[in-house]
């Protein structure tokens, strides 16, 4: 009888306009003992080669790499979204991608993702950082509805406010913090779930 693997807290990191920034704060602020997966989305050109996860492998001591249909979520571990394609977590607990439409004028989508962690059963942490636009917003509600918790980053230290503004508009954000309190949050967060009596 085989076991299922156990739930790794999984935490979605989304951004557009600013996010390199972001992301690098964010993730340089996580130990290398972190306890969950981490998801990173941005909006990036679908043309162009990305150097996203090459660029923040070096800026945090978690391991990124980017996404690929069928990897297993693992704590400690970083996947970025590559351009051009949707990312989605699986019933199963592994990574899709796909090349359905774009959503909100994005591939890849926040919302697609976002979608798919509000059903997928996980402990799950989506935060809205900077970018232009509304993606992201109903994502982060059916992420709520689903068990999970939002954050976004405050309109002080976004270098666009739209996506944060308009998830918290929507009612999908359960605390907006300064981007400088975001991995100490999360890292509570985690240490809660993984240790849910202490």
């Amino acid at each position: 009888m085989t076991h299922p693997p156990p739930r790794v807290p999984v935490v979605a990191l989304v951004a557009s306009m600013g996010g390199l920034q972001a992301f690098s704060e964010v993730l340089g602020g996580l130990p290398a003992d972190f306890s969950a997966a981490v998801l990173v989305l941005q909006h990036l050109e679908p043309a162009r080669a990305s150097q996203l996860a090459h660029i923040l492998d070096e800026r945090t001591p978690l391991c990124v790499r980017e996404a690929v249909s069928g990897a297993t979520l693992a704590a400690g571990h970083v996947y970025v979204a590559p351009p051009g394609r949707h990312l989605e977590i699986t019933a199963a607990r592994t990574l899709a991608l796909t090349d359905a439409p774009p959503v909100a004028f994005s591939r890849p989508s926040a919302d697609v993702l976002l979608h798919s962690l509000s059903t997928a059963g996980e402990p799950v942490i989506a935060v809205v950082l900077t970018g232009r636009g509304q993606d992201g917003a109903v994502g982060s509600v059916q992420v709520r509805r689903g068990g999970g918790t939002v954050l976004a980053q405050d309109q002080g230290t976004s270098e666009e406010y739209g996506m944060p503004g308009a998830a918290s508009l929507a009612g999908g954000v359960d605390e907006v913090l300064p981007l400088a309190a975001i991995a100490p949050r999360l890292v509570a967060l985690v240490h809660n779930f993984n240790h849910p009596h202490g």
